[in-house]
């Protein structure tokens, strides 16, 4: 089991209720007092050794009193309580029922040995406080790079009409939107506050996406309006940022404090405006989660998930301006509205308006083709599976199979001998999960562009399942099988 071979040492059940339907009754059991999954399951079944730890204030959604809910917290296996208020109320609640009987002492004893030992194995009561020599590091410019980098390979490009990215870095740009000059938004919450703060004066410091913009485009014509109330005469391109403002956990929930899955007014009028002005509209969504878009999405030229970038905006700059690629993917599904949430694959009316691992690519294909082909031949040393790979590889590679920008001519061949070796890979443990994905990404390529030459088509149910259940393939260790999937795709085989 996997929490013997991590050695995890502690779990947090969440919020969550289960209900086995087989029983019809309907009778749903908080997490937080579930004997059966924490402690005849876990604890004794599975044999997980560690402590488990409730979520913030979570024994207060058990039914019944403060009493009953520290009692049955206890007894379906917790063995230490987050008590945000009243730590008090509850020592004197514990203590009660435990003098009372009805929490056994052996269940006190075990929760004490299980906790103990993890801080034994920690070493915290030898050295009971951090290690604080590299605090200096914290911010410096190492931890800024890194923190670019993640913020260029997180970026989903969704859409990309005509090529429209990656920019010239002599264009005329025309910057709007919320979220273009705001740090605070695009590092959301749990960022030095809990709810996070918008705004450019938090002590974390860092380049907001529209200063990233002038570090690497210094030789562009730029004008930023935030609203997008200046003139756009003269320019070629347009960059409009939106998104949310900072929250975490329910205080961001739809329907809280006025959040929702869809652009706010401003930033609509935002995209409509430059979309209708500027020949090419480039719209980047900064967000915790999916947004709805399908009113604006047919005046967008380019769509860009950025997600919550963080504080080195530059890196979002890279990608728009072609220093890195986009390699990023959908981690969800991205719905076409916020009433077709819940969203996911499986659904018997999938129909996202971008699918999960939805993700288009500006890298070499040819190049990653290669790259998994020299890795993998690395490895063969006789294993009989990886040099069959090796072979279908230097097959697909054939030069006739490719234009010289690297993308793919000869889409047939290629996937056949991709298919090939992925399911080669399928019959060997040498090969790595990124190994495998550089191998499906160029499948996904094929499909994608497929999907988007099919125009108003493109992302019907039966299109958009099959690449879904392509990635989950992937992670699965089938890439042939995910291979073949997205072949289906290519070959227009749609209801």
């Amino acid at each position: 089991p996997a929490v013997q071979q991590h050695h995890t040492g502690t779990i947090m059940p969440s919020y969550s209720s289960v209900d086995w339907t087989e029983d019809g009754l309907g009778n749903p059991i908080k997490m937080h007092a579930n004997k059966e999954l924490l402690t005849d399951w876990l604890k004794d079944k599975v044999g997980f050794d560690g402590f488990l730890i409730s979520d913030y204030a979570a024994i207060d959604q058990i039914p019944g009193d403060y009493t009953s809910d520290v009692r049955t917290s206890i007894n379906a296996g917790l063995d230490m309580i987050m008590v945000p208020n009243d730590y008090q109320g509850f020592t004197a609640a514990l203590t009660s029922e435990v003098n009372a009987g009805r929490v056994p002492m052996s269940r006190i004893d075990d929760a004490v040995e299980r906790i103990l030992t993890q801080k034994f194995l920690l070493g915290l009561f030898e050295k009971p406080y951090t290690d604080r020599a590299n605090l200096s590091k914290f911010g410096s410019a190492e931890h800024r790079a890194v923190a670019r980098e993640a913020a260029a390979q997180s970026q989903v490009l969704l859409k990309n009409s005509g090529n429209a990215l990656p920019l010239s870095k002599t264009s005329k740009v025309y910057v709007a939107g919320s979220n273009a000059d705001d740090l605070g938004n695009q590092m959301g919450g749990w960022t030095i506050s809990w709810q996070g703060m918008s705004g450019n004066d938090s002590t974390t410091g860092g380049t907001t996406i529209l200063n990233g913009i002038k570090q690497i485009a210094p030789q562009a014509t730029l004008t930023y309006s935030k609203d997008a109330s200046a003139s756009m005469a003269g320019y070629d391109t347009g960059v409009v940022v939106v998104g949310e403002t900072p929250y975490a956990e329910g205080q961001g929930d739809v329907g809280t404090n006025g959040h929702q899955l869809a652009l706010t007014a401003a930033d609509k009028a935002a995209v409509d405006k430059v979309c209708a002005a500027i020949e090419k509209c480039v719209v980047l969504v900064v967000s915790g989660r999916p947004l709805a878009l399908n009113d604006q999405l047919s005046k967008i030229d380019a769509l860009v998930a950025s997600w919550l970038p963080g504080s080195e905006g530059a890196g979002v700059a890279d990608v728009l301006f072609g220093d890195k690629p986009f390699t990023g993917r959908l981690p969800v599904s991205w719905p076409k509205t916020a009433a077709q949430q819940p969203l996911n694959v499986g659904d018997a009316s999938y129909d996202p308006q971008f699918p999960y691992g939805w993700g288009l690519r500006t890298d070499n294909a040819k190049a990653r083709v290669q790259a998994v082909r020299t890795q993998l031949a690395a490895l063969a040393g006789g294993d009989r599976s990886v040099d069959s790979a090796v072979k279908n590889l230097d097959r697909a590679l054939a030069a006739a199979n490719w234009n010289s920008n690297g993308t793919v001519w000869d889409a047939g061949l290629v996937l056949r001998y991709l298919q090939r070796a992925g399911e080669d890979l399928q019959a060997t443990t040498k090969d790595t999960l990124a190994q495998d994905d550089l191998l499906v990404s160029v499948a996904r390529d094929v499909a994608q562009s497929r999907l988007v030459s099919l125009g108003g088509t493109a992302l019907r149910v039966n299109g958009a399942a099959l690449t879904a259940d392509a990635e989950h393939q992937l992670l699965i260790g089938n890439p042939g099988a995910a291979v073949d999937l997205l072949e289906e795709v290519w070959s227009s085989r749609l209801k």
